[in-house]
């Protein structure tokens, strides 16, 4: 056996708990989708302010994916990027910060740059219920992902490093 292999690296660690955090955002975020975003979704569609029910199977351009699974995917990528930009928040101010996240940085995005490819008005043609609906499904998956986070990203009892 060589030094190298009996010495331990104190980084190794640090990043096996950022693979873990990563990872778990990942699943929160693929997860949240079917249990925050999609009900939300549904209950908007039942009082009428969108016209697309929740959890549909249509399938979607180009490589015709579900729609379910392709926002599935989304939303786990999604949750990555939110787990790297929150990796410091802990407890309420996480889910707090997720919520925030979730229904700033996705909407935006929807948009603009996923509008301006499928064709469509920027801002949801500046209709408020477009707009509202597109906050309130996606500050639900940050809720979603961040109470993920919160319960099953770090081992217990660890909090995030100031």
């Amino acid at each position: 056996m060589t030094t190298h292999a009996l010495t331990h690296d104190p980084h190794d660690h640090e990043h096996a708990s950022l693979a873990r955090w990563i990872a778990v955002g990942a699943v929160s975020g693929a997860l949240a989708v079917i249990v925050f975003h999609q009900p939300v979704a549904g209950l908007l569609h039942a009082v009428g302010l969108t016209p697309r029910a929740p959890y549909s199977m249509q399938p979607t351009s180009p490589f015709g994916v579900a729609q379910l699974w392709s926002i599935v995917f989304w939303g786990a990528l999604w949750g990555v990027a939110l787990a790297a930009a929150l990796r410091r928040f802990a407890g309420a101010s996480l889910i707090a910060a997720a919520t925030i996240f979730g229904a700033i940085l996705p909407s935006l995005v929807a948009w603009t740059v996923v509008a301006s490819l499928k064709g469509q008005p920027l801002f949801a043609g500046g209709a408020a219920a477009g707009i509202a609906v597109g906050l309130l499904v996606n500050a639900a998956w940050g809720l979603g992902t961040g109470i993920g986070l919160t319960l099953l990203g770090r081992p217990h009892g660890r909090l995030a490093a100031t």
